[in-house]
């Protein structure tokens, strides 16, 4: 059993530009289930990358959230303008805290995030899903579907459930490609995340004062036996939601577009019935999960992984990529797309254990409307551009594209 004494010449340097996700994904499973990686800025890191493996580790006390744990950061080697600092260290959520404090706060976002709310959005997504594809009809030649569809329905979705000024919405979207990206100058680093803190502080306030019907509104008034969540919580928490909220339901409609345009077979079985587009969500859940890998949990103590082990005071990402194809987990036909397969619902994509995404049920249920009224309204919608001339942000997080250029067809 090997002990983390990979050089830096050994580890698999994550591409910042994201040029060949599938290739890079591929790589780091043959080095799994434990592989080590260096993340954009040199920082050193371990990746699962395998199933099960990710599956243990997810419900392993032993991988914590709390940064502290990371000597790296204890020796002062994480740099404060370091272009991920931000997802590494978002501030105090549901998504950084562990036990008891998890449990509280996963507790009232819970009052707050109720499946009849998210339910209650589908008139919601449902109007605008009409309004952005009536735009769309309006549109002729080459159109760029992720800026024009894919894009304004999650966000827009969001910022209703969560009551955010629609005139923010611009900026935001501005300030949250800088929070992703691996290409954000150092020295806009910190003020990015401090006006994204900013606004969102200012939202909670409005609503303090004016509350509404909205998830903000709710978190305010969520208590469990009297604790209520902090203004910094709630600040944390809603950068959280919005952030994950529309980034992760943006590539999963891409992602199934581009899956349907480069499988037609697979597009001709959902568009005649023969199969459902809950299959055409999980199975490109599975095959292009919309998060590449999920920065950064921490070790507690040695944890044995494979053949190797994750050694104690080290960082852990999870690559949902490369777990997604695992051929122990989904046979040899793992790396094809296929919306029959019978393990699609199996794929942790949306996370596993007391972390998984709270924000899952809205996304597949956006996804749920979107997909199937985009494709009844343009049945013979298609790529404008071979497949391989789609490009990716320089986003490691997320599987997202710049643009989706597509013609609608008659």
């Amino acid at each position: 059993m090997t002990v983390g004494t990979e050089t830096e010449q050994t580890r698999i340097a994550l591409d910042p530009f994201v040029r060949d996700l599938d290739g890079e994904s591929a790589a780091l499973r043959a080095a799994g289930p434990l592989a080590p990686v260096e993340l954009p800025g040199g920082v050193p890191v371990w990746a699962v990358t395998h199933h099960a493996e990710a599956k243990r580790l997810l419900t392993d006390p032993r991988v914590v959230k709390d940064i502290n744990v990371w000597s790296a950061w204890q020796r002062g080697e994480i740099a404060p303008d370091w272009p991920l600092i931000g997802l590494a260290n978002p501030g105090r959520s549901m998504l950084t805290v562990d036990g008891a404090d998890h449990r509280r706060l996963r507790t009232l976002v819970a009052q707050a995030l109720t499946p009849r709310r998210v339910e209650q959005m589908r008139a919601r997504i449902t109007e605008l899903t009409t309004a952005l594809l009536d735009d769309l009809a309006e549109q002729t030649g080459t159109v760029d579907l992720k800026s024009a569809f894919a894009y304004p329905l999650p966000m827009y979705v969001i910022a209703d459930l969560m009551g955010l000024a629609e005139h923010r919405l611009p900026r935001l979207k501005e300030l949250f490609e800088k929070f992703f990206s691996t290409q954000t100058p150092p020295d806009e680093v910190l003020t990015t995340l401090t006006e994204l803190a900013g606004i969102m502080q200012t939202t909670v306030t409005e609503k303090r004062e004016n509350p509404g019907d909205d998830l903000t509104s709710a978190l305010i008034q969520a208590s469990e036996n009297g604790d209520r969540l902090t203004d910094a919580e709630i600040v944390s928490t809603l950068q959280l939601m919005v952030a994950a909220g529309h980034e992760t339901t943006i590539s999963l409609i891409v992602n199934a577009v581009v899956n349907l345009s480069t499988h037609p077979d697979q597009r001709e079985l959902v568009l005649t019935g023969k199969a459902e587009w809950t299959a055409v969500i999980e199975e490109t859940l599975r095959y292009s999960t919309p998060t590449s890998h999920v920065l950064i949990r921490f070790a507690t103590e040695d944890i044995p992984v494979g053949d190797k082990v994750l050694p104690a005071g080290e960082a852990l990402i999870v690559s949902y990529a490369a777990i997604g194809r695992d051929e122990q987990a989904h046979g040899p036909s793992a790396g094809v797309f296929d919306i029959t397969r019978q393990t699609a619902n199996r794929h942790i994509s949306f996370g596993h254990g007391p972390h998984v995404c709270p924000g899952a049920a809205l996304s597949r249920l956006e996804a749920g409307v979107a997909l199937p009224a985009l494709y009844a309204r343009f049945p013979q919608l298609d790529l404008a551009v071979p497949a391989a001339e789609l490009r990716n942000k320089p986003v490691v997080t997320q599987n997202d594209l710049y643009e989706l250029p597509v013609t609608l067809g008659a």
